[in-house]
């Protein structure tokens, strides 16, 4: 994933606002099905990232942040199984490595 707009924004006051909104738009490339706690399939629809600290290390920008987003327990999808379809609050905390030269990025999943 590329997060140039992020990189762009990188020591103005708009950097936290531009990078949740970058992440909110790559919502599909972040591993969100190996951050499920509570349910057993991640929804890609509500993902929000709240910014934990971001810094200069190297050729990198290091972001650590939570991202709140939805999961379901996926049932057998029988006419009478009871498992609930709504969404369900799940939360995971990440690391960004942007390279400070292309914008490029890799997403680390911290272990709970």
């Amino acid at each position: 994933m590329k997060l140039e707009a992020s990189l762009a924004a990188w020591g103005s006051p708009d950097f936290a606002r531009t990078f949740r909104s970058e992440i909110k738009s790559h919502a599909g490339s972040l591993p969100l099905q190996q951050g499920l706690a509570a349910t057993s399939y991640a929804l890609g629809e509500k993902v929000e990232a709240m910014l934990i600290s971001a810094a200069e290390e190297g050729n990198f920008l290091r972001v650590k942040a939570g991202i709140f987003f939805e999961g379901i327990i996926a049932g057998c999808n029988c006419a009478d199984d009871p498992t609930p379809v709504k969404g369900q609050g799940e939360y995971c905390e990440m690391r960004f490595d942007i390279d400070r030269h292309t914008g490029e990025a890799t997403v680390t999943l911290f272990e709970r």
